[in-house]
């Protein structure tokens, strides 16, 4: 909204200082600092209006410590980080960049659906909330239309570098690199020098023309990835800060390769997939990654609110089809490392126990709690202990991916 006013300003008026809006850099910073400020400031005031609504946390008994203090800690708090983002993007970004269009979509259906499967579980006293067919049916829906979004929309193309012998220098020594902006079911691949797999090969088994059916498998791999990752924040939100202080490890690190991805400089200076009209979305990201951060105001040991599906479903979704819309997911098993070790522990233990019970007539376990954030607190490891030393893992991954930029 600002941007489109300075801009007119701008251009009718030439006021001093306000065409810094079309810096991408000025206006992700300010998003930044404006959902850091909403969340934390304004978050307060939300917490209390849950208190008073009474939506407190039911906390079933694991056997946990300090896990009965919880009880009637509000939840729903995800509500927080939803709106600190929408607010700042609603404000600074160009509304209307299909990407950002695209992650608004994702923010307002996944933050519906754990907002639904909150107000179940608080308001209707059902402890299992919305059933996991319903929530696994949002999730896919939401990876068709993200899916679809992307491969059919003209606003989404790519531009690839032309061979030596094609570019040209221009008189004031300009280099033309790219070619023409074309559609494109590619994606990067890490730790490869020709780093780039087309998804459209998956159908190379049908012969000539076979880059038509591309969308079905690019389409599949969406579904995929936005089910998983949503699955992975929900179970990594399990003690104090966890999810949402590796959520914003994560979010920081895609700021990065977006605004990379979409600067045509750095992209051929980094030799990375150029993806035109992909940086406004640096804008979305540091707006989401502020309003994490100011969430971790309250949410950190000992928790004063916490986020429910209302926030973890919504942070996986996000996280996810940034990853997808900059074409760099499949670095997400690296960077949400932490929400992958969390989903695998959970499907090892189930696994195991289901065979052992079969096998020997009685279930055994790999941990002695999963996910596997509840092992090490049945090792009595204090909670603050163990999310300090998951961020510290998730700084690591995180450096790590981005390391990957110039590591093949």
């Amino acid at each position: 909204m600002l941007y489109y006013i300075f801009e007119y300003l701008d251009s009718q008026f030439h006021i001093p200082g306000a065409g810094v809006f079309q810096y991408i850099t000025f206006r992700a910073a300010a998003a930044f600092i404006l959902s850091l400020l909403i969340s934390a400031i304004y978050g307060r005031r939300i917490i209390i209006f849950l208190q008073n609504q009474q939506v407190g946390e039911t906390v079933r008994d694991l056997g946990l410590d300090g896990q009965k203090q919880k009880t009637g800690t509000p939840t729903m708090g995800g509500i927080i980080i939803i709106l600190a983002t929408l607010i700042p993007v609603i404000l600074l970004a160009k509304l209307d960049n299909i990407y950002i269009v695209i992650l608004l979509i994702t923010t307002v259906w996944m933050g519906f659906i754990g907002f639904l499967d909150d107000y179940i579980k608080v308001f209707k006293k059902d402890k299992d909330g919305l059933s996991g067919k319903f929530k696994v049916l949002g999730q896919v829906g939401l990876g068709i239309i993200v899916g679809s979004m992307l491969y059919f929309n003209d606003g989404v193309t790519i531009k690839e570098q032309l061979p030596l012998n094609e570019q040209i220098t221009q008189a004031d020594g300009r280099k033309t690199v790219y070619g023409e902006a074309h559609k494109s079911t590619k994606t990067t691949v890490p730790f490869f020098k020709d780093n780039e797999l087309d998804y459209a090969k998956a159908f190379n088994f049908l012969g000539e023309g076979f880059e038509k059916y591309g969308w079905i498998f690019f389409i599949f791999v969406t579904v995929f990835i936005v089910t998983g990752v949503s699955n992975g924040a929900n179970l990594t939100d399990g003690i104090d800060g966890l999810a949402a202080g590796s959520s914003a490890i994560i979010v920081i690190t895609l700021a990065v390769f977006a605004w990379v991805s979409g600067n045509i400089i750095f992209a051929d200076y980094l030799d990375v997939m150029y993806i035109p009209n992909s940086g406004e979305m640096t804008v979305f990201i540091l707006a989401f990654a502020g309003a994490l951060i100011g969430f971790l105001w309250y949410n950190t040991y000992p928790a004063q609110v916490f986020m429910g599906d209302t926030g973890s479903l919504t942070i996986g979704g996000i996280i996810a089809v940034i990853a997808i819309s900059i074409r760099k997911e499949l670095l997400l098993p690296i960077l949400a490392g932490i929400f992958v070790i969390e989903n695998l522990s959970v499907i090892m233990q189930v696994s195991w126990f289901k065979y052992t019970k079969k096998k020997y007539g009685e279930g055994r376990r790999i941990f002695k709690m999963a996910p596997l954030h509840h092992h090490f607190q049945k090792k009595s490891y204090h909670e603050s202990k163990i999310v300090v030393r998951f961020w510290i893992i998730g700084i690591l991954l995180a450096v790590f991916t981005i390391v990957t930029l110039k590591l093949r």
